[in-house]
């Protein structure tokens, strides 16, 4: 690194700050009351009777059925429940696993609620007894009833499942014409311990008796297993042995094509002049790597032979080759490395580049997986674990702009971001070797689009699989205005959001506020004939053919997602050891709106209030990160790093799984100084990094608690928390509450989003703003657990698994009387 400025201090680094306490939480399921619709018990009552009696035959010629095929995973049949018009089906009490009844998928149209249940040869007595039990007004020997009303009163019929009724996807992406053949993503369930691949083995043997080819890749989730299927919905539904062992049922994606062709940017600037500037590290497992799963790298670029050998090139299928023929993997190794080479190629002096490279080919040459669909999940976990079989030692990030084509998912996670989470946490071994993962938003190519700009940016929504939990999801941003060109303007202002970018404007509010960062990405002209991008606007690069030429210009997501990863490569540099939760923590950490993000969406008119925060996050994620930010503290804006660990759960012999732990956090603020600045303003800011293991499933459109194992929140002292076990109680106390939709807390309302609006996904950051003073009397800062699927799924034993997390906090003010870092310093133990 050059020489250090002489206020960048290194960030502090805390140790033993946290005190384990007991934490009580209260059940996930809290809130309102269920609305329970009064229905004519006994003509309730009978109709559903003469469903179920009316399934028997079904389900006897389906048991036969299986019998006959030799299925190995459990015979029986998939039924379906549909809930009363407008009432809330208590489909979590359709499952039963004493009797093997499993809950498999759970889907909402308008103002019904669908749930689809396996029921075992035999077990549709279980429910005739419910009925039973409800037709006679049973009740216990204190007088309550057990006459399972508040199920059966929102179930509205009971059938067989069809195919369409496992569904889960986009209507209008199931063809019309149900002879129309294409790939299928089918989401198989495990069925219990060791079962996993009989289940496959039954789907395999019915789906190819009925004329469908099955992919031989496969995703393994917790509680799913997810194949690729190619055929018709006619040869599907050819057999109901089928459906028995489906969980349900999604269009398989295509990746996004790769762009190329934006011309190369005239520049009469020499490679060979910055290569001999250039200082690269060696080549030691201690350095870190930018691993990208991409389009291939041609290494040959004068620019990249310094920092990757042939040993450094894999890819997923041996027949596509390492080599970069899409012109887009090259150009994102040049940002990686180098970051934009306009700037590179104009600065003056030495040029450290203090990271590597290494590349896997995840795309075929034409970016778009042509012929035989391949399962983007599978492939994208095979692209992870080619560069650590070669080399299990080194240090790396990886960074992926492969997407899919469509953004249907809004925020539901997808078997692919479902693998990139799993990955991530290193759910496969115990959390051992987490991953760090910067992937791209996805862009917005149409010209229609960017002359709605910028309106078109909330309804162009960010692509599988930038809805992962663990990853950090980059946006685009731009400076670049300069069209050198009289009859053109560019669209967006300086410092606005890429026309290129997409959103998480219209997501449910229960997915995790994405992007997380937005960075360069380039920007588009338009003149009268309409919208076009053009060089001066873009990014400079590296060519993938060195011999014809060796720049050419690049842009979008993809770009700018190559620039946060070589932020994280130089973090890690710089901070050697500290945990991938950690990174991420701080990038995002370091992020600021700029003027014009800030005036694209919060009011001028009024001051801003917590749901627009929201807004601009979603648009702009936390902004762009700022690299000094991230690496160095100063006296008067200081930075405090907390790597530690909290058991969230425990199992109790007579309550369950209950929480376990919250972590109290004392901070070392100097409150003499502090109070010495009285009314000084002073901003702190808190981020809290953590990954999740996920359990996809379409459980988790219906609950938020299913998908991840754990969920942590933060919460900080307050000044009418007169002691430290008055905050402790205030923490226990908002357990209580849910997190979606509640009003402000007028308690501490100078938050920009308040632990409402905060706890979502996997990575929380707030702001906070006061005076000094206030801020002398917010000495402890509390994690804690919320429910999760290691807590509600007890059946899969993960309950007594610690969750490892990063805390970041930092002040800063503007007043320079005190130096508020050496204050702090001499209080602590630091590790640089």
């Amino acid at each position: 690194m050059p020489d250090q400025p002489h206020d960048k201090r290194p960030h502090l680094i805390l140790h033993n700050t946290a005190k384990p306490l007991a934490f009580t939480a209260h059940t996930p399921n809290g809130g309102a009351e269920k609305i329970v619709p009064d229905l004519p018990r006994q003509q309730h009552g009978k109709s559903l009777q003469n469903q179920l009696n009316a399934l028997k035959p079904a389900a006897a010629a389906a048991a036969a059925a299986q019998q006959r095929q030799g299925l190995e995973s459990g015979l029986g049949l998939q039924i379906q429940f549909v809930s009363q018009p407008d009432v809330e089906l208590a489909f979590e009490s359709l499952a039963n696993r004493t009797k093997r009844i499993e809950l498999l998928s759970v889907r909402k149209e308008g103002g019904d609620t669908f749930a689809n249940v396996f029921v075992p040869d035999g077990q549709l007595a279980h429910f005739e007894k419910y009925v039973v039990e409800y037709l006679e007004e049973k009740k216990n020997k204190n007088g309550a009833a057990i006459d399972h009303r508040p199920l059966l009163n929102t179930i509205a019929s009971i059938r067989a499942a069809e195919l369409r009724a496992l569904w889960t996807d986009d209507p209008d992406l199931l063809p019309e014409d149900p002879t129309t053949p294409f790939w299928w993503e089918v989401w198989l369930p495990v069925r219990g311990l060791g079962q996993r691949e009989s289940v496959v083995a039954d789907f395999k043997k019915v789906a190819e008796l009925a004329g469908c080819v099955v992919n031989f890749a496969q995703a393994n989730f917790p509680e799913r297993t997810v194949l690729l299927m190619y055929g018709s919905e006619q040869q599907f539904s050819r057999s109901v042995m089928t459906l028995n062992c489906v969980a349900e049922l999604r269009r398989a994606k295509d990746t996004a094509e790769f762009f190329d062709g934006m011309g190369v940017d005239e520049q009469r600037q020499w490679v060979d002049d910055m290569t001999a500037r250039a200082q690269f590290v060696g080549a030691g497992d201690d350095v870190p790597r930018i691993c990208l799963l991409d389009s291939g790298v041609n290494r040959g670029h004068p620019l990249l032979v310094p920092l990757l050998t042939e040993l450094d090139l894999h890819t997923v299928e041996p027949e596509w080759g390492v080599d970069d023929r899409a012109n887009h993997g090259t150009g994102l190794a040049g940002i990686a490395a180098y970051g934009d080479l306009t700037d590179a190629l104009a600065a003056e002096g030495p040029l450290h580049v203090a990271h590597r490279l290494e590349s896997v080919k995840l795309t075929p040459n034409d970016g778009a997986n042509q012929g035989t669909a391949k399962h983007h999940a599978y492939l994208f976990a095979e692209a992870v674990s080619r560069p650590e079989i070669a080399a299990p030692h080194r240090h790396r990030v990886f960074t992926s702009a492969v997407t899919a084509s469509d953004y249907r998912d809004r925020g539901r996670p997808s078997s692919w971001s479902s693998a990139v989470d799993g990955l991530a946490a290193d759910a496969d071994g115990a959390g051992l070797f987490p991953r760090l993962f910067i992937l791209s938003a996805g862009n917005t190519n149409q010209h229609d689009a960017w002359m709605a700009y910028p309106a078109s940016l909330s309804t162009n929504l960010v692509h599988d699989p930038g809805q992962a939990w663990n990853a950090i999801t980059v946006g685009a941003c731009t400076n670049k205005t300069n069209t050198e060109n009289a009859d053109a303007e560019a669209i967006a202002a300086d410092g606005g959001l890429s026309p290129y970018t997409s959103t998480s404007r219209t997501w449910d509010g229960a997915w995790p506020l994405k992007p997380d960062v937005v960075l360069e990405g380039g920007n588009v002209s338009r003149d009268a004939q309409g919208a076009a991008g053009m060089p001066s606007l873009n990014l400079l690069t590296a060519h993938h053919r060195p011999n014809e030429r060796l720049l050419t210009t690049t842009n979008a997501t993809s770009a700018a997602s190559a620039l946060c990863a070589r932020m994280a490569a130089q973090l890690m540099a710089t901070y050697a050891g500290l945990r991938p939760e950690t990174i991420r923590g701080l990038i995002v950490h370091s992020a600021e709106w700029s003027d014009t993000m800030r005036g694209m969406y919060l009011p001028a008119d009024r001051a801003s209030n917590k749901t627009d925060y929201v807004d601009l996050i979603r648009h702009c994620g936390w902004g762009s990160p700022d690299l000094e930010r991230a690496l160095w503290s100063a006296g008067n804006s200081l930075t405090l790093v907390v790597e530690d660990m909290v058991h969230p759960y425990v199992k109790d012999k007579k309550k369950g799984v209950v929480s376990r732990d919250m972590n109290l956090h004392a901070l070392p603020w100097p409150k003499e100084q502090l109070e010495a600045l009285q009314n000084a303003k002073v901003q702190m800011r808190v981020t809290l990094s953590y990954f999740i293991e996920p359990n996809p499933s379409a459980r988790g459109v219906a609950s938020k608690f299913h998908y991840p194992s754990h969920r942590l929140r933060f919460d900080v002292q307050r000044p009418l928390d007169a002691t430290t076990d008055d905050f402790v109680a205030r923490v226990n106390a908002a357990a209580e509450r849910e997190d979606e939709g509640d009003p402000v807390n007028p308690k501490d309302p100078n938050w920009y989003l308040g632990d409402r609006q905060r706890h979502r996904g996997s990575l929380h950051q707030d702001i906070w703003e006061g005076t000094a003073a206030e801020l002398a009397s917010r000495g402890y800062i509390a994690v804690y657990p919320s429910a999760g699927w290691w807590r509600t799924r007890p059946a899969l034993e993960r309950y007594d698994l610690p969750a490892r997390y990063s805390l970041i906090v930092s002040i800063r003010t503007a007043q320079m009387e005190v130096d508020l870092y050496n204050a702090i310093a001499q209080q602590i133990v630091i590790e640089v």
